[in-house]
């Protein structure tokens, strides 16, 4: 994805001024400073198979990751890592655990950026090493701290205050990497509670400009995972905390970027995906709004990002929030009314809706 199909930040004061960062360089692509919440995913296919990861990439690309991220955790994976940075289509970001050599490797491949996490990657002089490496090749670090794989020197305080432990880890990172030069980083501070992470993430950016990748770790499934995802982030969002996204789900990833622009267009603050405003199903709905706004909202990926389109399925709000969309349709008893700009553009039969309706989103491509 180019800098050119990225719509901008809108301007719309949904939230406050963004926390100032450092810039970092990711694959040519700028995170932090006054680049745009970057949205990120990462692939849930077994690294070392060089075809399903790359499949998974792309279809994370074409959902609007900007970054993929990959585990690296054997051998299998290290040998792909050349291919698949040559053959991706976005960024790729090496995640690393336990064997700082594999880091090590990851950035003789050429991947973008790295991903490290202090509670298990080794000692300070591994660390130092890694850094030295990535500094010669260009490459930042994020440094993961993860409530789950705090390393023991913070257990202790972990038990009273969860949140300063997250902070006191990532800061003592920043420290050693700091001084072998090394300030290229970025920072995630991650729980699977959402107050943690907002405490956390909030403390942190009182004293640091490091830029921050914003996440609840082990969320869970779909809707559950989304929602607690979104609890946090989106107060973090709204004061202007925060660089870069992931909704960790466990579900198909494209599900983590979809929902990652959605959250990022509520708040104002990206667009991706035209907006598809559909009534909340009751007893006086005459059409199945369920079924046809899914149909809509899948057809609606392909659009310009600011369009708007309702389906509604009574004439209590139908007519009003149809004449506000680009493409609306308001529904009767017999016949579906359909609006267009704001003004009655055609009525039909409920029978011909759907495949009326899908014509119609298409012409607004």
């Amino acid at each position: 994805m180019t800098e050119e199909n990225i719509n901008p930040v809108l301007r719309n004061g949904t939230c406050a001024p963004r926390r100032p960062t450092r810039s970092i360089n990711i694959g040519g692509i700028a995170m932090g400073a006054d680049a745009p919440v970057r949205v990120q995913s990462m692939t849930c296919t077994r690294t070392g198979d060089v075809e399903a990861t790359l499949g998974q990439i792309r279809e994370l690309v074409t959902a609007g990751a900007e970054f993929v991220r990959v585990t690296v955790n054997d051998s299998a994976a290290v040998e792909a890592l050349p291919r698949l940075v040559a053959e991706s289509n976005t960024p790729l970001v090496a995640d690393v655990h336990y064997d700082h050599k594999m880091a090590l490797a990851a950035i003789a491949a050429g991947i973008a950026k790295l991903r490290i996490n202090p509670g298990n990657i080794g000692s300070s002089d591994k660390v130092r090493e890694v850094a030295a490496a990535a500094a010669d090749a260009g490459v930042p670090i994020r440094i993961g701290v993860n409530r789950g794989s705090l390393h023991s020197r913070y257990q202790e305080l972990a038990m009273t205050d969860p949140a300063g432990a997250l902070v006191q880890s990532a800061l003592d990172e920043i420290e050693t990497l700091a001084g072998v030069g090394f300030n290229d980083v970025a920072v995630s501070l991650k729980s699977s509670h959402p107050g943690e992470v907002i405490e956390a993430c909030r403390r942190f950016a009182k004293v640091s400009d490091v830029p921050q990748h914003l996440g609840v770790t082990e969320a869970g499934t779909l809707l559950a995972g989304t929602a607690i995802s979104i609890a946090a982030m989106s107060v973090l969002l709204s004061e202007g905390i925060g660089d870069t996204v992931r909704i960790s789900l466990a579900a198909d990833p494209v599900e983590e970027v979809r929902a990652a622009y959605h959250m990022l267009s509520a708040l104002g603050l990206r667009q991706r995906y035209a907006r598809v405003v559909a009534c909340p199903t009751c007893g006086r709905v005459e059409v199945d709004v369920m079924a046809l706004a899914a149909k809509v909202e899948e057809l609606a990926l392909q659009l310009p990002a600011d369009r708007v389109i309702s389906v509604m399925g009574c004439i209590v709000n139908g007519p009003g929030e149809a004449k506000g969309a680009d493409l609306g349709i308001a529904a009767g008893k017999t016949k579906v009314a359909i609006y267009r700009q704001g003004k009655l553009h055609r009525t039909v039969d409920k029978k011909d809706l759907e495949s009326v309706l899908m014509e119609e989103v298409e012409r607004l491509k």
